[in-house]
């Protein structure tokens, strides 16, 4: 380091008629336009940068560098003759003067002198002042030497309510989190929102967008995809927009969701026309599934195979044999006359189906149109089995009874599942990380094995307490957790940190988060799985009276407690268990389960506790 580059300059203010352009100074020409842009913008926002020169010892000084400076504030001073009075501390600017002329002849060659560069909000002022002032988005960007996307994104903050921009300066939010409120034009709304979350940093941008407008919609919205845009504007919707994210906000969103079923019942209708069918309804989800027409104990139908005659066939057969073996000297006349073979062999819904079945029109998560197709409503399963399209087994299984259990404990039920495969999939680290390298590999078709959108996978139920515990690796929360990064070179050194602790560690830590987002995948990746880790829910979850027996009817307990000490209806200990309340029933139960001096109370064999060991309901197994 040189001695000239340790010193730091004096400041010091000196009238402007007594500062002159050193020789020193190697910008003796600058063209006039440059000057008079730079001094719009020093009128408009200030000096930002000090002059730099050499004092002349008569109380003047000799300006090393800042000529460009120097001389827009000459012009200044010459457009206005009262500035010494409106604006003082341009008439008299400070000047860094160097110590000697060693020195200032350093500063004239390299300006290395620190900058005082504009605080965010300052500059978002400043721009804006500028723009309201009359100048243009590219005089702005050449005055403070940026670039004019820099200036755009600084102009959209200028118009955010005051109280934002001096939360903004008093360090009370980030710049990120300011640019959030540019979505929002209802001022009373953006200053509810800015004192929850003033001054506290656990809030993402993206909650403070939802905050800001709980019900816009964006535009990778399935519906937007399909109504348009153009069609949603011209029916009166409104648009906002978040410049830094370059998201487009749709602000009716009742409007969207009326003009999405409006174009997809019209769409259902053509369908409908078109192919025949006896009816058509919609569904507004994105997603329809075999389980749904179960519950609603709908049918659904094959599509049929169409046959080609003995004629035909051989035809067929001798294109497909050419194709094969002398593709070249095949004519048009001959693919036409193949790909006529092939639609009739298509399997397709016949014409006798499409009278006694329906469709369900939907929406894709990609906003494309689907449809499930084949289906026979309830009231109208006896014509189709008459008609011969619906076998009357197919009848009978679509009616069976209702399942005893809710679907809310069915879901809850499904969360001890999911989570019964993660704690046994922590015993094998390594096919966690195969199943990882799989599915980025894009060997999941449909159903991930993982989630890695962070986002958590359920697998506790609804009911808390006893009879269900999981390896603490899948509860015990991050060491990061309760010490949250706060600026970005916390961030590197707590990652640096995180690091020193080895590469055991850190491949734990790998290991155990991804457990946690394990799903499984499909029913057969599901299947693989579990016979790897050997999972076993019963050494995670316990029935008890609380997460099982009182979420279930009386009558399926009384089957339950015969079955499992192999009583019959007419046995005195099940008549006995009968007549118990449902309170009753449910602690005698759980006693069974977990209480070995009650199960030598009820005899029960060495055979039967291990049916109660291994018992679980049914969808568990």
């Amino acid at each position: 380091m040189t001695k000239q580059t340790e010193i730091i300059a004096a400041e010091a203010r000196f009238p402007l008629t007594s500062l002159i352009l050193s020789p020193m100074n190697p910008r003796q020409n600058v063209p006039e336009a440059d000057i008079i842009e730079l001094a719009e913008s020093i009128w408009t926002a200030g000096l930002i940068q000090n002059l730099s020169g050499l004092s002349d010892g008569s109380g003047g000084a000799e300006i090393v560098a800042g000529g460009r400076r120097l001389r827009a504030l000459q012009y200044l001073a010459e457009q206005h003759p009262d500035m010494s009075a409106s604006k003082p501390e341009l008439a008299n600017p400070l000047v860094n003067i160097a110590p000697d002329r060693a020195t200032a002849e350093v500063w004239a060659h390299t300006e290395n002198i620190a900058r005082k560069d504009l605080e965010a909000v300052d500059e978002i002022r400043a721009y804006g002042k500028m723009e309201t002032g009359g100048a243009s988005v590219s005089t702005i960007a050449r005055a403070f030497a940026v670039t004019e996307k820099h200036v755009y994104r600084r102009l959209a903050l200028s118009g955010l309510p005051e109280a934002v921009l001096d939360a903004l300066g008093a360090g009370e939010i980030s710049l990120s989190s300011a640019a959030c409120f540019t979505i929002s034009d209802d001022e009373d709304r953006s200053l509810e929102v800015l004192e929850q979350v003033r001054g506290r940093s656990h809030y993402s941008d993206h909650q403070i967008k939802n905050l800001l407008k709980p019900d816009s919609v964006k535009g990778t919205d399935r519906r937007v995809k399909f109504v348009g845009v153009e069609a949603y504007k011209e029916a009166g919707g409104r648009l906002s927009g978040d410049l830094f994210s370059e998201v487009t906000l749709f602000d009716d969103p009742a409007l969207l969701e009326t003009l999405f079923i409006a174009n997809l019942e019209e769409t259902a209708e053509e369908l409908r026309a078109t192919e025949g069918w006896k009816w058509v309804e919609i569904s507004t989800d994105n997603y329809i599934g075999y389980w749904d027409m179960d519950q609603r104990k709908i049918s659904n139908l094959r599509p049929v195979a169409g046959e080609l005659t003995d004629e035909q066939a051989e035809r067929c057969e001798e294109l497909e044999y050419k194709l094969e073996f002398n593709a070249d000297e095949i004519t048009d006349e001959e693919q036409s006359e193949l790909e006529g073979f092939e639609a009739i062999l298509k399997t397709d819904f016949t014409a006798d189906q499409k009278e006694h079945a329906g469709l369900i029109v939907f929406l894709n998560h990609d906003g494309e149109v689907d449809s499930f197709k084949g289906l026979v409503l309830p009231e109208d399963k006896a014509a189709a089995v008459e008609a011969g399209v619906l076998s009357k087994d197919a009848v009978g299984k679509a009616d069976a009874p209702k399942s005893p259990i809710s679907q809310k404990l069915a879901d809850d039920l499904s969360r001890v599942v999911t989570g019964a495969r993660q704690h046994a999939a922590l015993r094998d680290p390594d096919l966690i990380l195969a199943l990882l390298a799989f599915q980025l590999s894009g060997g999941s078709y449909f159903a991930d094995p993982i989630g890695l959108s962070k986002q958590d996978v359920p697998n506790f139920p609804s009911t808390e307490g006893a009879g269900y515990v999981l390896d603490e690796r899948l509860t015990t929360a991050s060491y990061l957790s309760e010490d949250r990064v706060t600026n970005r070179d916390d961030e590197v050194e707590k990652f640096q940190t995180f690091r020193k602790k080895g590469k055991e560690f850190i491949e734990a830590e790998l290991v155990r988060h991804l457990a946690a987002l394990m799903k499984g995948g499909n029913m057969e990746m599901r299947a693989l799985v579990d016979r790897e880790v050997k999972t076993d829910i019963r050494e995670n979850w316990t029935p008890n009276a609380e997460n099982f027996f009182k979420r279930v009817g009386g009558p399926y307990l009384n089957a339950l407690w015969c079955d499992l000490l192999d009583l019959k209806q007419d046995d005195d200990k099940a008549k006995a268990f009968v007549k118990l309340t449902k309170g009753k029933k449910a602690e005698a139960l759980e006693k069974l389960f977990a209480d070995t001096e009650a199960r030598k109370a009820q005899g029960v064999t060495k055979k039967q506790a291990a049916k109660i060991a291994k018992w679980l309901p049914e969808g568990m197994k």
